[in-house]
Parts: C-alpha cells; structure tokens; sequence
C-alpha cells in the first residue's frame, strides 16, 4: 500500500486580496512563498513571490511587495489562495501524465490547483507552440489544455495617423469610404504584432469583438485592405491600440492598460465613439468618417481606457471627466507626434483631423485643440469644454520636455489619482511625480504648466 499525505494550509476561505501599506523595514512573510523575481519600475522596486503548498507552487496565486524609492514605504499585494487540505502523494505517474499533452512533452511537473487539488503541469509542442496541459494527479484526467503561444506577427495597411496629417491635405473628405477620396500615398504598409493565432485580430493588446462573420480572420495574418473594406478599420484600431501599448512599455511601465484591450467598429452607425469601462471596451462609430479610420480618435478613446486601467472608475466629476477628456486628446498628440511633422497645416495641437472634416468647414480641421488659451476662469461645466483646459496644461509640458519625458511624468502621476480627482490633485499629483522623477526645477515647470491656466 502506498503511503499517503495530507497537508493542511490555514487560509482564510476564498481569495485573499488585500493592499497594505506598511514600514518598508518590516519583514515579508516568507512561510508559503518562493522568491521569484525583483524587477523595477520608474520609482519603485516591486519583489514578486510565488506561494507554495509543501513546497509546491499554488497555480493563479501571487504576493508582490512594492517599496517606493524614495520614502521606502513598501505596499503588499496578497494574491495568495486558499488551499485547504490537498493529497500531496500522486496516484498517477508523471511519465502517465504526459501521455495526455497534445504534443511532444516537455516535462509534467506538480503543482496546486486550488479547487482541483495535485496537478501534473505538462508543457508540450504541438508543432504550432508550446500548450500547456493539467492533468489530475489522483485521476489521471485532463483538467485543462491552453496554448501558451503569446504572440505572432502578420502585416497590414493603415493610416498613420490619418490622411489629412500624411499627405499635409486639409482638402479631403470622406465621400462616403469611396477608396478614390483618399491616395494611395496615404497609406502605410505595417507590421501588425503582438497577435494571437486565432486569425483574427485579437492579441496581447488589443482584441476585436463581435460576430465572427463580420470580423476579418487572415490564416496567413495578412490584413491588407483599403478604406472601402470595412475590415480596413479593424486593421487600423488594432495597430494603433497596440503600438500605443508598446510605447507606454517602452517607457518602463509594465502594468498600464496591459492587456488585450477589447474593440468593436461594429454596431454603432453614429459619428461618435466611446469607451465603456462596464464592458472594458471601446466602440468605435461608422457615420461620416468611420471613426477608426483616424488613429486620434482611437487613441483618444484609449486614453479613457488607460485612465480606468490605472484607476478604476475614475472621472466621477465633472472636472475628472474633463481630465479624462483632455488627456484622450493630448494622448492622442503624443502618440500622432511620432509618425507626423508639427505643420501649420495639421498641427499637433489640432486633433482628430480627418474625422472632423464631416463636420467642420474651418482649417485646420479640428474637434478640439490642445494648445488653447482656456484657464479656470473659462470653465462651462460640459467635459470636452472642459478638458481644453486640462490639455492645454498637458501640451505646455510637451513643449517643455519632449514626448518621452512629458509622457512618463503624466502616466506616472496618474497612478496616484482617485476616481473624484479634480483639477487642483491631479495638477499637484503631476507635479509630484515630476519631482520625483527629474527633480525640484522639472517639478518647478509643470508647476508653471498648471498655473498659466490658473488650476493651482
């Protein structure tokens, strides 16, 4: 007869969530938790553990521990699980288990899946990437099989960021997607990453949804259509979302919006769009120019869904939601700037300028700028209105830094916001985070941005 084992972890029942904010010097707990790395961020050191269950790892659990630099407090996420009583003797073998993978085995390792119970964690390659299988170590059964390919590459066409501001052109319209309102020159042949191998436009950072039939799906990952196609459109979201994804990572932050950012240019037959952070997704609109044909409105409305991602339910004022608004439209600049020349024709300051020539009869064709002269004293109380204000600010610290250095002091700031901030917090919150990062007289000049418009 086999000897059998049974091992018991108090827990609270449930998952264990938790923020704690605690002296830097006191001691981690360390029973239950493997080290398993200790990475840095622009202003903190953050030290991730693995939990363990009799020395095995506990599969979904995490604990991670940030210490800010420069005071040493320290933060704890406790992602840990309850375990509860596990067999930790397998009835079936490891050589048994492999048997079960869809491809050649790797290895089968135990872990602790809570729920489950003892888990072979089988890693194997099926020829398309690697997949990983859990097998039931007292049954023998599969418990789950998922690929663990993360991304492949595909090529597309799309606008950069749209055909008035490539071609300098404040005369085209849109003559109902018709491709001869648009030049050929005005398109720009991509690479299309980060994807899946669904064959649909889905990946790391950025996902369509919707019915399938009305999705364009490529085996071969080639997205190459013009504006008449309505698969055009998806195309162009899906680069612009997750180059913009690649940027902010670019910058050192790892956790701001990252994920596959859900999408849809389906449905909504207005000339609006919009994020919906119920759903966690943005819906982009097909009157007058098909919003997603104009990379600033999609990285505007990205910038609603970073906002929500570094501080869930922000903008429930109307001044956090003017905040929201001026920082779509600077976002929307910011990330423009880096394909585009600041002209007289299309400057930076003037957004979204190929969707607004539906609705505009002025030059440059503009929804909204970023480099008005609005201050408090201007204010209407309508959050668009508003967010002139608050982008104004955004784009005098631009000027004053560069798109690199404006971008990290902003979304840095913004970790430290409330979903009620209002003009006066997030001016000094942007403030602060300049100090710390660049110091007293870079802190001293967005301190200037914010006082030109009279915020604080």
């Amino acid at each position: 007869m086999r000897s059998r084992r049974l091992v018991a972890v108090a827990c609270t029942a449930g998952v264990v969530l938790s923020m704690l904010t605690v002296n830097a010097q006191a001691a981690a707990p360390k029973e239950g938790l493997r080290l398993l790395t200790v990475k840095d961020s622009l202003t903190a050191t953050h030290t991730w553990y693995e939990q363990t269950f009799d020395g095995k790892p506990v599969l979904g659990a995490y604990y991670v521990e940030h210490v800010d630099k420069a005071t040493g407090v320290k933060t704890v996420d406790d992602g840990r699980l309850a375990v509860g009583s596990v067999d930790v003797t397998p009835a079936v073998t490891a050589e048994s288990a492999k048997t079960k993978s869809a491809g050649v085995p790797e290895g089968a390792n135990l872990k602790v899946l809570p729920g489950t119970g003892l888990v072979y964690e089988v890693i194997s390659d099926n020829g398309k990437g690697s997949e990983r299988t859990l097998v039931h170590a007292e049954t023998g059964a599969v418990v789950k099989s998922e690929s663990l390919v993360k991304h492949a590459e595909g090529t597309g066409k799309v606008f950069s960021p749209n055909p008035v501001v490539a071609l300098q052109n404040e005369s085209l319209t849109d003559k109902n997607d018709a491709d001869s309102a648009v030049p050929t020159t005005a398109y720009k042949s991509v690479t299309l990453s980060n994807l899946g191998t669904s064959g649909y436009l889905r990946g790391d950072f950025a996902s369509i949804t919707g019915a399938t039939s009305k999705l364009a799906k490529s085996s071969t990952r080639k997205f190459e259509y013009t504006r008449h196609n309505p698969f055009f459109e998806q195309t162009n979201a899906y680069w612009g979302i997750t180059e913009a994804q690649k940027y902010i990572q670019s910058l050192g932050f790892k956790n701001v919006n990252n994920e596959a950012q859900k999408f849809t240019t389906l449905g909504l037959t207005e000339d609006n769009s919009f994020y919906d952070p119920s759903k966690d997704q943005i819906t982009f609109g097909t009157g007058g120019v098909d919003d997603a044909e104009d990379l600033e409105v999609v990285w505007h409305e990205l910038g609603h869904a970073i906002q929500d991602a570094q501080v869930p339910g922000f903008g429930s004022t109307e001044e956090g939601g003017a905040i929201g608004e001026g920082f779509g439209d600077w976002w929307a600049l910011i990330m423009a700037s880096r394909d585009s020349k600041d002209t007289a024709t299309t400057p930076y300051a003037c957004i979204m300028d190929w969707d607004s020539t539906s609705y505009t009869t002025t030059t440059p064709h503009c929804i909204r700028r970023t480099d008005t002269n609005k201050t408090i004293a201007d204010k209407t109380g309508e959050v668009h209105d508003d967010g002139e204000i608050w982008s104004r600010a955004l784009f005098d610290i631009y000027k004053k830094f560069g798109r690199e250095k404006a971008a990290k002091i902003v979304l840095e700031a913004q970790f430290s916001y409330s979903p009620s901030t209002d003009f006066a917090k997030a001016a000094n919150a942007t403030v602060a985070a300049a100090k710390k990062l660049y110091g007293d007289a870079d802190a001293a000049a967005v301190t200037t941005a914010f006082k030109d418009r009279k915020i604080i």
